[in-house]
């Protein structure tokens, strides 16, 4: 059965278990929660010397696997078998031979009728299993079965303050999309670097832009964020102060990564333009933004018409080529973002 994140771990804190967990797809970070939960809290610590065992997806083939989730548990209700890295066994999803049993899958034999006293977690990660095979329908039917997907750049955002809702904690929009903007979406990067804030703050404190600066080690006045909020403006100065900053820090401020953020940001822009309902919540949905932010869309939506908007995407595209070497051969990253931001302000 397909079953969602919060609703696999709300049945875990119940103790409401199924055989078989097949944990599969691009973000490893809810992998990896479903299965540190598992390995932390289904057996008390007295237990887990006989009764829990953690296999690697290399050191391992599917038999060996079968054989470690038959054993029975000793002086214990249930044993864990946790594999890891599972996508690193060869024969985990070979081609089953149809319905012969002679020649069944042997995970898919297992699945069918698997050990009542032995949790079986597979850790299938940055792939997803074909679900149209046997196997795939098979483990669809017979155990819980969670895709785990990557988050969409404008989804970070709620993500990170619902996680700190869940810790009784919040964070300020403008710290929020700070965060979101330096780290990306991943997502245990993220946790990190969050669970870090949290221990040095009281609980129920609101995170704000001087604690990630001050622990995170963001610039609250040189980054992207900070970027497009001068050009959204058209503040020239300050825009061309973080162009140079970025320039002379180029490794850490790529001009893919700014170019990326810059792109976003107008091709939001130009869509707003064309809302035919611009209400501050249905705007906000529209754009995938903070409705906290729509303010700063709107002014910078009267500093840049279409026309101009529809030139800056283009000249975005012709930057992002240059960056890759096409009809550049010695000009760096800092030169062509300063000529790409003359020209968006020009």
């Amino acid at each position: 059965m397909n079953m969602e994140f919060q609703q696999i771990m709300t049945d875990l804190k119940k103790k409401v278990y199924h055989p078989v967990y097949f944990l599969m797809g691009e973000e490893p970070y809810f992998i990896d929660a479903i299965s540190d939960h598992i390995e932390r809290n289904i057996l008390d610590e007295g237990e887990k010397e006989f009764n829990q065992s953690v296999l690697y997806g290399r050191d391992v083939d599917v038999l060996s696997v079968i054989s470690a989730a038959k054993r029975f548990p000793m002086m214990s209700d249930l044993q864990v078998v946790i594999v890891k890295e599972a996508q690193n066994i060869r024969d985990l999803v070979g081609r089953d031979k149809g319905e012969d049993t002679k020649h069944k899958h042997p995970f898919l034999t297992y699945i069918e009728n698997p050990q009542k006293s032995t949790l079986l977690v597979i850790c299938y990660k940055y792939k997803k299993l074909d679900m149209r095979t046997s196997l795939g329908k098979n483990i669809a039917k017979h155990a819980v079965v969670f895709e785990s997907k990557k988050l969409y750049d404008n989804k970070v955002p709620d993500w990170i303050g619902n996680y700190l809702k869940g810790k009784n904690y919040s964070i300020s929009p403008p710290a929020c999309i700070m965060l979101a903007e330096y780290l990306g979406t991943d997502l245990s990067r993220i946790v990190n670097e969050l669970d870090k804030l949290m221990i040095s703050l009281p609980e129920k404190s609101e995170i704000t832009v001087d604690h990630i600066q001050t622990n995170i080690g963001i610039s609250k006045d040189y980054n992207s964020f900070e970027l497009q909020n001068a050009l959204g403006r058209k503040d020239v100065l300050k825009a061309n102060r973080i162009v140079n900053y970025f320039a002379a820090n180029d490794k850490d401020h790529p001009l893919v990564v700014s170019i990326s953020t810059l792109y976003g940001y107008f091709s939001k822009l130009l869509t707003y333009h064309f809302l035919p309902d611009k209400s501050k919540p249905i705007a906000a949905a529209a754009l995938g933004v903070h409705p906290f932010f729509l303010i700063d869309y709107e002014k910078a939506a009267k500093l840049y018409p279409p026309l101009k908007l529809k030139a800056i995407i283009s000249d975005l595209r012709e930057y992002d080529l240059k960056s890759k070497g096409v009809n550049n051969v010695s000009v760096g990253g800092g030169e062509l973002l300063k000529e790409l931001v003359f020209k968006i302000l020009h």
